[in-house]
Formats: C-alpha cells, structure tokens, sequence
C-alpha cells in the first residue's frame, strides 16, 4: 500500500473535506437571486471541481439568464442552460479555441454571489469549520445566511 493511502483519513470525501493548494477545505457552492439572497447552497471537498456540481444547482430554477465564473465553463452546462431556456453569462476558459460571446455587462452582477460569501464568512463558524460533519456545517451555514436575510 502506498505512503499516501495509508496516512488518509476516512470518511474525509463524505464529509466535504479534502486536501487543496489552501490546506484542508471545503467549497461552498452557492446560488443567489437578483437581490443576492441565498436560494441553494451545496458543499463539496476542497480539490473538487466548480463543474461537478453545476447542474445540481440550477436544477428546479427557471432563470433567465445563469450568470457563473469561468469555473464552469462546459459545454454540456451551456447546453442545459440553453435547453432551460435560460441565456448562459459564462466567459470562455482561457484554453478553448473558440471563445464564446457572453454580456460583459450582466456578467459584472456576478458580484452579488461574491459579496454575499463575503457576509457569510463574517460568522466564525463558517470561516473556520470546526464541525466535522458536513450536514452540521451546512446547517450553520443555513442558519447564517437567513440571518444575512433578516436583516
């Protein structure tokens, strides 16, 4: 068995947990209205990609336009955004051949989604993460963001 299998600990994935460039995190994917509210957040381990959870956020929402980074730029998700009937504001990854065109100044709302994790890590619990389990984490992280509505 090799160093690396030996010196993890389990049950790491399942819990939102793993090893990034940052130290041992956990990503907070989030989706807000035009307002900024939070409607759907969803966790995943710190060296996962933005993508994997792409379609599971926007899933149930019939938006009219779905405003996201460069993280997930993917063709079969612009293909769901299109077939939603939804217009995709996503910037092309530097790596593509063909870029794709996209409204640079709807793209500039894309603040809101920032601004709101920005109010969300004033809560220590949330910037720090001493749950161990993800569905605590999660719940803290619900209960804070409906403070953020409150007020």
């Amino acid at each position: 068995m090799c160093r690396r299998c030996v010196t993890r600990k389990r049950g790491t994935t399942e819990q939102a947990l793993n090893r990034s460039r940052g130290g041992f995190t956990t990503k907070i994917h989030v989706v807000v209205d035009g307002l900024g509210n939070p409607l759907r957040f969803l966790l995943t381990a710190g060296n996962r990609h933005d993508i994997t959870q792409a379609a599971a956020l926007i899933d149930g929402y019939h938006p009219v336009y779905v405003i996201a980074d460069r993280g997930y730029d993917s063709d079969a998700f612009v293909e769901q955004i299109v077939a939603s009937q939804a217009e995709p504001v996503i910037p092309s990854r530097k790596r593509r051949t063909q870029s794709r065109s996209y409204d640079a100044h709807l793209y500039r709302e894309r603040h809101l989604v920032e601004c709101f994790i920005n109010k969300l890590k004033y809560y220590r619990r949330v910037f720090a993460r001493f749950d161990k389990l993800a569905s605590r984490y999660l719940g803290f992280i619900c209960l804070a963001a409906t403070l953020i509505w409150l007020k």
